[in-house]
């Protein structure tokens, strides 16, 4: 990380794509309270880092800066820039290392597709179907009706794709899964009920993933899922075997008033404890800096960052593990290992400065046994801190790997040059995952 002396004043007005500078550039939204259009610039920041003050305004105002005179509206040291989508994806763009916009061109076409696939398969039909609930326009009937049937429609194809995925594109959280997931926050809180939810399993479990990382939560907060679907103001109540039932059944005025409501901002949380790797690094610093490794291996070939590994490799602040699933017996699907390695690697995020890892899924149906294993480097001398972020990292053995001896740098050269099939410990590698 650069400090800030390090800044010159010109990169501070004329930021690269991808340099962590960006960083520190004056951002402000512009944007009435709790709205969803919002929550994808915002959720994006929190992953790569970016910050972005808010200015609110009150719902339906006309700010300066927009030619539609709506909001969002993201001012920047060049100007305002206006439209939710286009937002999000300049702040995706301003650190292109966080891979919000997936790795590849391809990966970034998909991205793409799937923001236009929300926009217009999803959230206007979200908003049709929400927006008589909360009072924001009123209720009527045929559109209401219309509006359902094509969420489901679009959900349904979302779910056909998230079948064998943890993600919407590549295997880490991307541009497409905060624009979806922000679309789907509303309706999931107050019109898809449970019996709804089960037509959509991949979905909601895609879903019920995204809304507990922690860069969504720092905006959106705890999301908590609709049991019933609230009824607009207007429409006719839903047929009951009994009136009392049909009593016991519809929303109070205190819960229609809350829906109608809009939305507000989480209260501010209170400011967490320093991490104690955090604290390691003021106490005991470490010749060794985990980003200068990272960029190492990304931008050589292997030959030369392994040398240069060793070279740089501190063992007084740094630790070297192989990981095995404890539970590999019970493989029985490869892509769910595949799954399973993803959600590791996304989960141990609030470690990422302080670690570096490759996790692996050797073997497939047709070639058993399926088996989950890595290689870790770890700040200080133990995992306990990775386990803390990450209840996953409690189902691996962890065997610390003695880097005196050669058979354990055979290792790490094994399981860091290892990708898709190719072999790892003389098995066929079917799914690989890097923590970079």
């Amino acid at each position: 990380h650069l400090c800030d002396a390090c800044v010159s004043k010109s990169a501070a007005v004329y930021p690269r794509l991808g340099d962590a500078r960006v960083t520190k550039m004056a951002l402000t939204l512009v944007t009435y309270p709790g709205n969803f259009r919002a929550f994808k610039a915002l959720i994006a920041a929190e992953y790569a880092g970016v910050e972005i003050a808010v200015k609110d305004v009150p719902a339906g105002s006309a700010p300066a800066g927009s030619p539609t005179n709506k909001v969002p509206i993201l001012e920047t040291p060049q100007g305002p820039i206006f439209e939710s989508n286009a937002i999000a994806r300049y702040v995706a763009r301003l650190r292109k290392d966080c891979d919000l916009y997936g790795r590849t061109f391809y990966e970034s076409a998909l991205v793409d597709s799937w923001i236009d696939f929300c926009a217009h398969e999803l959230e206007l039909p979200c908003t049709l179907w929400v927006y008589p609930i909360i009072g924001y326009m009123p209720f009527q009937a045929a559109a209401y009706a219309k509006a359902k049937a094509h969420v489901e429609t679009a959900l349904k194809a979302l779910d056909a794709h998230l079948l064998d995925k943890t993600y919407v594109v590549g295997d880490a959280v991307t541009l497409a899964d905060i624009t979806l997931a922000s679309a789907l926050v509303y309706p999931a809180k107050l019109a898809m009920d449970k019996a709804f939810r089960a037509q959509f399993p991949n979905v909601f479990r895609w879903f019920d993933l995204c809304v507990h990382q922690p860069q969504f939560v720092a905006v959106i907060g705890d999301v908590a899922l609709a049991e019933t679907e609230m009824t607009p103001e207007g429409a006719p109540p839903a047929a009951k075997p009994a009136k009392k039932e049909k009593k016991a059944q519809e929303p109070s005025k205190k819960e229609k008033k809350a829906a109608k409501a809009p939305p507000a901002d989480e209260p501010p949380k209170p400011k967490k404890v320093e991490h104690p790797l955090k604290v390691l690094d003021k106490e005991k610093p470490s010749a060794m800096v985990g980003d200068v490794w990272k960029k190492t291996y990304k931008n050589n070939p292997p030959a030369v960052w392994n040398k240069e590994l060793w070279e740089m490799f501190d063992p007084e602040g740094w630790s070297l593990w192989l990981c095995r699933f404890k539970y590999n017996h019970e493989n029985e699907k490869q892509f769910m290992c595949a799954n399973a390695t993803g959600g590791f690697v996304q989960r141990s995020d609030a470690v990422r400065k302080w670690a570096f890892g490759a996790m692996f899924v050797t073997g497939s149906e047709a070639d058993l046994p399926i088996e989950i294993s890595g290689v870790w480097l770890m700040r200080g001398q133990t995992v306990e801190h990775l386990q803390e972020a990450n209840d996953d990292a409690l189902c691996y053995t962890w065997t610390k790997l003695d880097h005196t001896k050669q058979a354990a740098k055979d290792i790490v050269y094994e399981y860091w040059t290892g990708d898709v099939d190719g072999y790892i410990e003389g098995k066929l590698v079917t799914d690989a995952k890097l923590f970079l």
